[in-house]
């Protein structure tokens, strides 16, 4: 394992898109494109053939001894939230390109072609929506959905894509083929601080909560502070923050299922010291492993609104972003993982995770397994977010002899070692 190496390449990337505040290589935008470039270079210097789909996923294929056989697949993302972590996502992809660079060093073929997927806006930072382009590969969202999303300068999602070059006329153009791939795995920072506080090498996931998400619209009048007095007012930010609380108080009580919400995202206008707000958009974010306790908080959520519609005598528009539901990933997936994990005498710990990845959509097709090394602190989205190179390579030899399990080596230096382990 070369890690001088591993830590070059992650350094380089992350010259994309750097800034004191954090990381911004947002979904679409030059800064994202430019690293895909210079990741579609290192991955060409590999011999593998590479190709962009109409949305934006990077595909790169290491050709098999049998090329008709499925592909067995590995990736992430590198799209960042605003001013985010230089890990999240970006390990994933980098682990990837780094089992197909000791392949090649070590000559081994496999019997299933290989691929590395970089997917294209999983992050839900610019369109309020997340993991758009798996979701797009596996059939789970429609054009008219993608139509209805638009950033915060008001440019669409499609006009997005056709800045960069992108675009399809229908879904179907992107939407792969369920026999395509053998399996998928999805190597990933952990994002939460479980790793570190129980002292484990590993996290084996064994599901995936998934969000329900908003855009709520509170909408008052706008009118001035020092002239209006406070029985006439209709404060659109006020009301705002009633639901807030109301959506921590309902998350709270559901607490012990493991569901959370946040409201991490509040425009107020005009935005002006002196006017009483006339409207406020809010984003919501529901998460939970199970579906009966996040449908309550949504249920409470909804039950807030009309309240305060009625208590302020403001306007509220609530619009679905999207619905999505929590994932079990396949025994045998995980229990492949855990004993990869015991072979080469790691600690491991079987968990959920609480955040979403593309590795729940690619699982309603394709058998997904998910590798989580430790983030420090717990700390993600956010510049502090660090894990060690070291506990990088420890995720990649667990990917590799994943890959090499599912691929079947049948040409290669030290066969024979590499299959008995």
């Amino acid at each position: 394992m070369d890690l001088e190496r591993i830590e070059k390449t992650l350094r380089s990337l992350n010259e994309f898109g750097y800034s004191d505040r954090g990381m911004n290589r947002i979904a679409y935008s030059d800064e994202e494109q430019a690293a895909l470039r210079y990741l579609i270079k290192l991955m060409e210097e590999e011999g593998l053939d590479v190709h962009i789909d109409p949305i934006g996923n990077v595909i790169a294929r290491r050709e098999g001894k049998q090329p008709h056989l499925p592909a067995v697949a590995c990736g992430s993302h590198i799209d960042t939230v605003y001013d985010g972590g230089q890990y999240d996502g970006t390990v994933g992809v980098i682990a990837g390109l780094e089992v197909i660079r000791l392949l090649n060093e070590k000559g081994i073929t496999t019997a299933h072609p290989i691929e590395l997927i970089i997917f294209a806006c999983e992050e839900s930072a610019r369109f309020g929506v997340a993991t758009i382009g798996s979701k797009a590969m596996t059939g789970l969202v429609t054009k008219a959905e993608l139509a209805r999303l638009s950033d915060h300068n008001a440019m669409s999602f499609f006009e997005a894509l056709e800045v960069q070059g992108l675009g399809f006329k229908d879904i179907r153009e992107v939407v792969r083929d369920k026999r395509e791939l053998k399996a998928f795995y999805e190597l990933h920072v952990e994002q939460g601080i479980v790793l570190e506080h129980e002292q484990k090498q590993i996290g084996v996931v064994s599901g995936i909560a998934a969000p329900t998400r908003f855009e709520i619209k509170v909408i008052g009048q706008a009118a001035h502070s020092g002239a209006t007095p406070m029985w006439l007012r209709k404060d659109a930010f006020a009301g705002a923050t009633e639901l807030v609380l109301a959506v921590e108080e309902s998350a709270r009580l559901e607490a012990l299922n493991g569901t959370v919400a946040t409201i991490g995202s509040a425009r107020v206008f005009p935005n002006a010291m002196n006017v009483v707000p006339g409207k406020v958009v809010l984003q919501v974010d529901i998460r939970g492993i199970f579906k009966a306790s996040k449908d309550k908080v949504v249920r409470e959520l909804k039950k807030s609104i009309k309240m305060v519609e009625n208590k302020r005598d403001l306007k509220i528009e609530c619009t679905e972003l999207s619905d999505e539901l929590p994932v079990k990933l396949k025994k045998n997936i995980v229990q492949s993982i855990k004993k990869t994990c015991e072979n080469l005498e790691l600690a491991y710990l079987e968990m959920p995770s609480g955040a979403g990845h593309d590795a729940m959509n690619m699982a309603q097709l394709y058998p997904t397994g998910m590798i989580f090394v430790p983030s420090q602190g717990g700390v993600s989205h956010n510049k502090d977010e660090f894990t060690s190179i070291e506990d990088i390579a420890t995720g990649v030899k667990v990917l590799k002899k994943e890959l090499l399990q599912q691929a079947q080596i049948v040409e290669g230096e030290q066969i024979e070692n590499e299959i008995s382990n």
